[in-house]
């Protein structure tokens, strides 16, 4: 199983390089890429705005980008939990990676299931919810193939996914252990500078944020944000109550993930 990048969108991509720079393929292929993509890069990556204008919405069309574009596929899973939640989220975040970076993604997510074969057109899955997780053996099969070809899953505990979620992650990955990411880790440096790691978006149990990750052969495959639940952040301001400064911090966190899994996601023909 090959993971297959939408060669349309990284044409664009590769559109808003500058001509000296290398080829996106080529420059996408290695860890720390992220971090050297010639995208719109902000100024003052370190800093998080205080205002409200930071979240301001620049004018584009409405109408989801055409052709064959790069998009975030939200997974579908049994068990009882929402895996639908915070659906306002992922168009948002996508919103704010299409305009701040220039990178030609589509203004709607997807959704899959493990089983489906647009899995393997999606560089980019995200998980969330509240309550029990279940796969299906083939579905963790599927996950597991998806994600040793290059595949990035980023799994956000919307509050009461944790439990089931590493039961279950006990079954794909039987031999490897979730580990902490580090503050220095260049996912939290890959467009946007975090000098401390995962922000904390929404309270749960008060407790510190933290993320943890599966590498595959050095490579960071899984991001699992716990204690922080960035998709909250990402939602409409009306929905969760959350203040201007979280919802820049989560909005510029989930523009480092998906500029950072895509740097590592392709790869040379």
């Amino acid at each position: 199983m090959r993971l297959r990048a939408p060669s349309l969108a990284l044409a664009a991509l590769g559109a808003s390089l500058p001509i000296s720079a290398p080829p996106v393929t080529s420059l996408l292929a290695t860890p720390s890429a992220a971090a050297t993509l010639a995208l719109r890069a902000p100024e003052h990556s370190a800093s998080i705005p205080t205002g409200p204008a930071s979240l301001a919405k620049p004018a584009i069309s409405a109408n989801p980008a055409s052709g064959d574009t790069i998009t975030i596929a939200r997974v579908r899973y049994d068990g009882g939990g929402d895996w639908y939640a915070d659906p306002t989220s992922l168009s948002n975040l996508l919103l704010a990676i299409r305009t701040r970076t220039g990178i030609p993604v589509s203004s709607r997510e997807t959704v899959v299931r493990p089983l489906d074969p647009a899995l393997s057109d999606s560089p980019y899955l995200y998980m969330t919810g509240h309550g029990d997780v279940r796969f299906s053996p083939q579905e963790r099969a599927a996950l597991r193939a998806h994600l040793e070809a290059g595949g990035f899953l980023h799994v956000d505990d919307n509050y009461g996914l944790d439990e089931s979620f590493r039961e279950e992650l006990l079954h794909i990955f039987p031999e490897t252990e979730l580990t902490e990411i580090p503050p220095d880790h260049p996912v939290f440096h890959a467009f946007y500078s975090f000098p401390d790691g995962l922000p904390k978006i929404h309270e749960h149990d008060g407790e510190p944020p933290q993320a943890f990750g599966i590498f595959l052969n050095g490579r960071l495959a899984l991001f699992y944000s716990f204690e922080s639940d960035l998709g909250d952040g990402w939602e409409d301001s009306s929905i969760h109550g959350d203040s201007p400064e979280l919802r820049e911090a989560a909005v510029r966190m989930g523009v480092n993930l998906f500029v950072y899994a895509l740097g590592q996601t392709v790869r040379r023909p």
